[in-house]
């Protein structure tokens, strides 16, 4: 499982036909999910997530966590996380969970990070067109894969 996270001063997500979701100041995380992840990989990091010290103290230094500024969540899914570049100009996805494994993951994550973050989770809809919008604040953009962490 990969992610993407992006402390952000607000984000959005577009999807055809339904309203806009939107943040303020929090963390926008882009989820990959792989035919390999299982729930000790989303236990690991939706702790992780929760707990990551990006977010400025009083002194600027970056000591405190979303849940400590009482920040905002959203994840969106992001097969493209497990894109190989390898081979031609093409980018190839077989290292991307189908959705019958991905599905069941993503829902089981994003609940797991409500819990953790003991706040409310916003989201895209898997598999959809969605348009992102983020203002990145810092910029701070931090890449964790949940097979790195041993």
């Amino acid at each position: 499982m990969r992610v993407l996270i992006q402390r952000v001063s607000e984000a959005s997500v577009a999807i055809e036909g339904e309203p806009t979701r939107a943040i303020g100041p929090g963390l926008l995380v882009l989820l990959g999910i792989e035919e390999a992840d299982e729930t000790a990989d989303i236990e690991w990091l939706c702790g992780k997530i929760s707990r990551l010290r990006i977010f400025g103290d009083e002194d600027g230094n970056m000591n405190k966590s979303v849940t400590d500024i009482g920040g905002e969540l959203m994840v969106i899914s992001q097969f493209t996380l497990f894109s190989s570049t390898k081979k031609g100009n093409r980018p190839g996805f077989t290292r991307a969970a189908r959705p019958d494994v991905a599905v069941p993951l993503y829902e089981q994550f994003v609940k797991r990070l409500r819990f953790d973050s003991g706040t409310e989770v916003k989201t895209g809809t898997f598999g959809a067109d969605m348009k992102v919008g983020l203002v990145n604040d810092g910029p701070v953009t931090i890449w964790i894969d949940s097979k790195d962490r041993e």
